[in-house]
């Protein structure tokens, strides 16, 4: 059966079990390779106790006349070493033969060796003493295994007792060392969290410490929840501003179907009401259009189309179309030839016009709008001047807020409130800057300095 989703095992959990099931595959692995030193080991303490002892009893014995005769120092039991003497036809002659060692071994001269008898076995090692030609006698020494069952059995015997604890410390420092390790992950998973809920938008999780993945995971994360916390404010934005300046085109196409419908006499009246739909309609698509403009500069997925604008030969052009006299206002030029700069000429164009139509609407009749574009150091400065009403010291930082007219008055009608505010935004994207200066009653002059385009090391 498949585990249920709420029971999965967490990875801070199977993280703790794989680590402590190392530790106990480690741990047995070090005790095979113990038991195996262990084995080594006993056998080399027993060639060196067997070889000292017996060749230590060698001068301690005799054979004269065929009688055994043996020194005060001869050590029957030395270092647990049973000595015994035996005649050439391996009788016997003295010593005491340890349990269960097999009284058939034949004796080899010189040699070590492990003599099976059925249990642990006995080190063996056995020394010719000659007397005369043909006589002599066996030394043989007896070792029982110092490697036999009884060491592996305190081998393992402290293994019992330490290892439970070494596993159990291993456990809960294996445990406390993940439960660390990915406590900023836990973090980053309750931000993520709050901020999909929608409680927080403007929470960041930071730098959380740890690893240098761990910060780069953060990173990553901030970024992504900056750029939803932006669109979803461009989102309200577009929906605040959608929902409040359609407002009175739709009363107004509403009012007139309502009056038509109910007092309408004739075409003309028929024809009016059409006319004012229409216009109503015009003006919510060209606000809809804006908006979503403004949305995906927002956004950023309206993406710059970097090209080398020629900026002289745009504002010559731009001026000669926006001159058309209404309210008998005249432009009037000053245009440095060859300012170019790098950017997009669809925005660009756009930020001209806006601020020449600002200046229009704004203008006095019969008045005077003033366009300059000059090279300053590494910059090129656009400045757009009226004559007009200008603003008032208390309004200047509110003219970039979308919607937000000077003169509602004069703005009923004549725009919707958002050039200004898409000015700043495309400046913003250029690396520019955007600045006003105005003068109730005396009209204004907004500046835009713009990097200049350079080729070859070369002002364009």
């Amino acid at each position: 059966m498949r585990r249920e989703k709420g029971k999965a095992l967490s990875i801070k959990l199977k993280l703790t079990l794989w680590f402590t099931m190392f530790m106990a595959i480690l741990a047995a692995v070090c005790l095979g390779i113990i038991l195996l030193i262990n084995g080594s080991v006993a056998r080399n303490e027993a060639h060196q106790i067997l070889t000292y002892s017996v060749r230590a009893n060698i001068p301690e014995v005799s054979l004269e006349n065929g009688r055994l005769t043996l020194s005060p120092d001869f050590n029957f039991y030395a270092n647990n070493v049973s000595m015994l003497i035996y005649n050439k036809d391996m009788a016997l002659l003295s010593g005491q033969v340890p349990p269960s060692f097999p009284v058939n071994t034949e004796a080899e001269n010189g040699t070590f060796r492990l003599v099976d008898d059925g249990n642990d076995g006995y080190y063996v090692m056995d020394f010719w003493i000659p007397s005369g030609w043909e006589d002599g006698v066996w030394l043989r020494g007896v070792l029982a295994n110092p490697g036999g069952s009884q060491s592996v059995g305190n081998i393992f015997t402290l293994f019992s007792i330490v290892l439970p604890f070494f596993i159990l410390a291993a456990a809960l420092g294996g445990y406390f060392i993940v439960k660390g390790a990915l406590a900023p992950i836990s973090r980053i998973a309750r931000t993520a969290e709050a901020i999909s809920g929608g409680k927080d938008l403007k929470s960041r999780i930071g730098t959380p410490g740890g690893s240098l993945e761990v910060n780069q995971l953060a990173s990553a994360f901030d970024s992504m929840f900056e750029r939803l916390e932006q669109s979803f404010e461009a989102e309200k934005q577009f929906t605040s501003d959608a929902s409040h300046e359609l407002r009175t085109p739709t009363s107004v196409i509403l009012a007139q179907c309502s009056f038509v419908e109910k007092h309408g006499d004739g075409i003309e009246d028929y024809r009016e009401a059409i006319q004012v739909i229409d216009r109503q309609a015009r003006k919510m698509s060209l606000l809809i259009e804006r908006l979503l403009e403004m949305t995906r500069l927002d956004l950023g997925t309206q993406k710059l189309r970097v090209d080398r604008v020629d900026l002289s030969d745009m504002c010559t052009v731009l001026c000669e179309e926006q001159d058309t006299g209404e309210r008998r206002i005249s432009i009037s030029t000053e245009i440095e030839d060859g300012v170019t700069v790098a950017g997009d000429q669809l925005l660009l164009s756009r930020v001209i016009v806006n601020l020449l139509d600002n200046a229009r609407k704004y203008g006095k009749e019969n008045g005077h709008i003033f366009l300059r574009l000059y090279k300053k150091k590494e910059f090129a400065v656009l400045e757009v001047e009226d004559d007009g009403i200008g603003i008032e010291k208390d309004r200047l930082e509110k003219i970039w807020q979308r919607f937000y007219q000077a003169d509602g008055s004069r703005g009923t009608g004549s725009g919707l409130g958002l050039g200004l505010s898409m000015v700043q935004q495309i400046v913003r994207l250029h690396g520019g800057e955007l600045s006003v200066e105005s003068t109730a009653g005396a009209g204004s002059l907004f500046t835009v300095c713009l990097n200049l385009d350079m080729t070859d090391g070369k002002e364009s």
